[in-house]
């Protein structure tokens, strides 16, 4: 089942139709966000990617709210679409392995500490040996 599941992923990548009529999408970007209506973390797609802003994704709360609101992931998805008016939305597809996003890592970095965090300086190789 797992073989299959991968084939259908590399055959959403040679698609040529529209990029909604594929159903499963990789490196998806999602930020997290508290969902007050249902008090709980959630995540949206973020602008700049190949998918539409602002869709939800579904995932374990568990896991998105070990880390801090705003944070970046990066996963891979399977879109659903519901008739009767209904909005699409993703369901991520490695559930229990969502990690954070590489490519955001700095962003995050300033998520966790705080946006006025400064990245720590390295030091010159040159002053240290002039210490001693």
């Amino acid at each position: 089942m797992t073989n299959k599941r991968l084939k259908l992923m590399q055959l959403s990548l040679v698609d040529e139709v529209p990029e909604l009529n594929k159903i499963f999408f990789l490196d998806v970007f999602a930020e997290s966000y508290f969902d007050s209506s249902r008090k709980r973390m959630r995540l949206n797609t973020i602008n700049g990617q190949s998918v539409p802003r602002d869709l939800k994704v579904s995932c374990p709360a568990k896991l998105v709210s070990s880390y801090p609101e705003g944070t970046i992931f990066k996963l891979d998805a399977r879109l659903i679409r519901r008739g009767d008016g209904r909005h699409p939305y993703f369901i991520a597809v490695n559930r229990s392995n969502l990690q954070r996003a590489l490519e955001f890592f700095d962003y995050n970095l300033k998520v966790q500490n705080g946006f006025d965090y400064e990245f720590p300086k390295k030091k010159d190789k040159d002053k240290k040996e002039k210490v001693k």
